[in-house]
C-alpha cells in the first residue's frame, strides 16, 4: 500500500475544491475525439495518459509489460496489491511539485489532456454483478414500512450481508441515458398483473467495490485478506421499478424490477487513497460469526449526495445526503462472505453495497423510503413534485472524503431517463 504525504503538491494547477488531488490518482479509461481510446489518472482537471507515459518508457523501472496498451483496465488490475501500490508510487513521483516534467512542455503535451475535451469510458470488462443489502437504516425502513418496525429486519440479516447476483450486461456508465422498463405490474383493482411501463422508477445511492485479483474456486477469502483483492470503489446507481419488482421478487428476489440499468461513475478510487478516511464500523450485535470478523477499521467516510434535476429545471434539486459510513456489513464482510462457500470473484467483478441510509429522514437513499413507500410527495423546484422518477428526470450521484488537507473525490454518476 502507498499512501500519498497529505502536503504533497502537484505540478498541475489544482482547484481546492477539485475532487481529483494529487492524493487521489484515480484510474479511469478515456477516448478522444478523434477515437483514441486510453487509460488514464485524473489529476485537478486534467488526466495523465498511463498509455503514453508507458510508451515513453516512464514505468520501465518497475516493469517492461505494456499494462496500459488495452481498452480496459482489468490488465492491470490482475497484477495484484504490490503492483498497484508500485505504480501508484511511480505515477506521483511523475505528478509531484518536483517533478522532471513540470518544465518539459513537449513531453507534458504528450501526456496531459483536459477532461472536457474527451469522453469517458467504462474502465473495466465488467465480469460479474452482485448487490448486496448491507445498510441497517434503509433495511430496517423498508422493512417497517411493508411489515412494521417489529418485524423489519429478517431473521437473517444481522448474521449475514444479504445479497443478489444481477446482470453485468446492463451495466451503463455516467452519461448514458436510462430507458424506462415496461413489465408486469399488480393491479390492485382487479387482483391480476397488467403490463405497462414502470410508474415508480426509483435510484438507489451506492457505493460499488472493483474486484482487481482473481480468486480460486473453492477457497475463501479470509476476511482479513480482502483489501488484496479490491482494487477499488466506484458511485452505483442501482435503479428500480418498485413495482415491477413488488409483484416478481417472491420468492426468489429481484429480477426484472433491478436488471435492466445499473449505472457506475468513470473514476475508480483506489483503497489506498481511501485509507486515511477509515473508520470504525457499526457495533454488530450480535457478534458475527468468526469467518466475518473484521481486524481494524472497516468503513470509510465518504460523503454521498443525490440531486434531482427535472426536464423544466435550470438547476439540481439535493433529495439526500447520506455516508458510506452508515454500512452496517463493511465491504471486506461482503466480500468475505461472497466468497465463504467456496464461490470465486473474478477481475472485473462490481459488488456493490446495496442503498446506503442513515438515520436522519435527510439520509434516506431511495425514492422508496423518501416518500414512504409512495405516499408522500416530495417538492423538487416551485412548480414539480416528485413521488417516483418521472420520463426526463436527470438523477446525479457524488461522493467525496475530505480532511483539512485534501479532497478525494469520485466525481459523479449522472443519468437522464426517457421513454
Amino acid at each position: 500500500m502507498y499512501i500519498v504525504d497529505k502536503d504533497a503538491k502537484s505540478f498541475i494547477d489544482i482547484d481546492i475544491n477539485s475532487d481529483f488531488s494529487i492524493q487521489n490518482l484515480p484510474y479511469g479509461v478515456f477516448q478522444t475525439q478523434e477515437g483514441d481510446r486510453s487509460i488514464g489518472v485524473a489529476i485537478g482537471d486534467m488526466i495523465f495518459n498511463l498509455r503514453k507515459a508507458e510508451e515513453l518508457g516512464l514505468f520501465s523501472q518497475i516493469s517492461n509489460k505494456k499494462f496500459f496498451s488495452s481498452k480496459f483496465l482489468n490488465k492491470f488490475m490482475k497484477q495484484g496489491r504490490s503492483v498497484w501500490s508500485a505504480y501508484r508510487k511511480r505515477i506521483f513521483e511523475l505528478l509531484n511539485q518536483d517533478s522532471f516534467l513540470k518544465d518539459n512542455i513537449d513531453l507534458s503535451d504528450q501526456l496531459f489532456v483536459k477532461q472536457v475535451d474527451v469522453s469517458m469510458c467504462i474502465p473495466i470488462k465488467v465480469k460479474e454483478f452482485t448487490d448486496f443489502y448491507s445498510s441497517y437504516h434503509h433495511a430496517f425502513n423498508v422493512g417497517s414500512l411493508i411489515r412494521g418496525p417489529e418485524n423489519a429486519l429478517m431473521p437473517n440479516w444481522k448474521h449475514l450481508p444479504v445479497a443478489y447476483h444481477g446482470r453485468s450486461s446492463s451495466i451503463v456508465l455516467s452519461g448514458e441515458k436510462i430507458k424506462r422498463p415496461s413489465g408486469q405490474i399488480l393491479n390492485p383493482e382487479t387482483q391480476s398483473p397488467i403490463f405497462s411501463k414502470t410508474k415508480r422508477l426509483d435510484f438507489e445511492l451506492e457505493m460499488g467495490m472493483i474486484i482487481g485479483k482473481n480468486s480460486k474456486l473453492g477457497q475463501p477469502i479470509d476476511v482479513n485478506n480482502t483489501h488484496e483483492y479490491i482494487f477499488g470503489l466506484v458511485l452505483v446507481n442501482d435503479w428500480s421499478a418498485r413495482d415491477i419488482q413488488t409483484w416478481e421478487y417472491r420468492p426468489l428476489g429481484p429480477f426484472l424490477g433491478k436488471n435492466f440499468a445499473t449505472s457506475i461513475s468513470p473514476w475508480i478510487v483506489t483503497l489506498d487513497a481511501l485509507e486515511p478516511f477509515k473508520i470504525s464500523s457499526p457495533i454488530q450485535d450480535p457478534t458475527p460469526l468468526n469467518y466475518l470478523r473484521f481486524n481494524g477499521k472497516g468503513n470509510y467516510d465518504i460523503n454521498l449526495t443525490v440531486e434531482i434535476k427535472s426536464g423544466l429545471m435550470k438547476d439540481n434539486f439535493t433529495i439526500t445526503e447520506s455516508n458510506s459510513k452508515f454500512l452496517y456489513w463493511s465491504i471486506f464482510q461482503q466480500l468475505a462472505h461472497h466468497t465463504i462457500n467456496g464461490c470465486n470473484v473474478r477481475t472485473g467483478d462490481i459488488l456493490a453495497s446495496g442503498t446506503i441510509s442513515g438515520d436522519d429522514i435527510h439520509q434516506r437513499g431511495c425514492l422508496l423510503e423518501i416518500t414512504e413507500l409512495g405516499k408522500k410527495s416530495i417538492s423538487i423546484s416551485a412548480n414539480e413534485n416528485r413521488i417516483f422518477l418521472e420520463d426526463n428526470d436527470t438523477v446525479t450521484l457524488s461522493g467525496y472524503a475530505k480532511n483539512n488537507n485534501f479532497k478525494i473525490g469520485f466525481g459523479s454518476v449522472s443519468n437522464k431517463i426517457y421513454e
